[in-house]
């Protein structure tokens, strides 16, 4: 497996999103308020992670979660525009841990945290999860 060097250290990726009904909270079923729902809000926060770090793996490696402390702290409303930016902060063997956040239209931050992600072999992974490591989502 090819390893993620300290060197990568600062990769980073800054996604946009535009808030839709179905990104609510009311819609995935996390509150009954309508505004961007916390879920979809780590899921894109984990997306900018894969997208910081992926150029730099082996097409036979991946990330996968293990960890996230992401503090949400303002409302967002349907049509808003949402900016996730993720940086590698710190690597510690194949534990990657990426700095987020992610701001309003108006620049605001309206969440930052620390999620971390392993890197490992898809293959061994999928296997190991008794999936068969031959179906590449590529």
């Amino acid at each position: 497996m090819t390893s993620v060097a300290d060197s990568h250290e600062g990769l980073s990726a800054e996604l946009s999103f535009t808030v839709t009904e179905g990104d609510l909270a009311i819609a995935l079923g996390s509150g009954d308020v309508p505004v961007l729902a916390t879920p979809r809000l780590v899921a894109w926060a984990e997306h900018a992670c894969v997208e910081a770090t992926k150029s730099v793996l082996a097409q036979s490696c991946t990330t996968v979660g293990t960890h996230i402390d992401l503090r949400h702290k303002m409302t967002s409303l349907v049509g808003e525009t949402i900016r996730v930016s993720a940086r590698v902060a710190e690597i510690s063997g194949n534990r990657i841990s990426y700095s987020v956040e992610a701001t309003n239209d108006s620049g605001m931050v309206i969440a930052s945290g620390v999620i971390t992600r392993a890197h490992v072999n898809r293959a061994t992974f999928l296997k190991n999860a008794g999936l068969n490591p031959e179906v590449n989502p590529h």
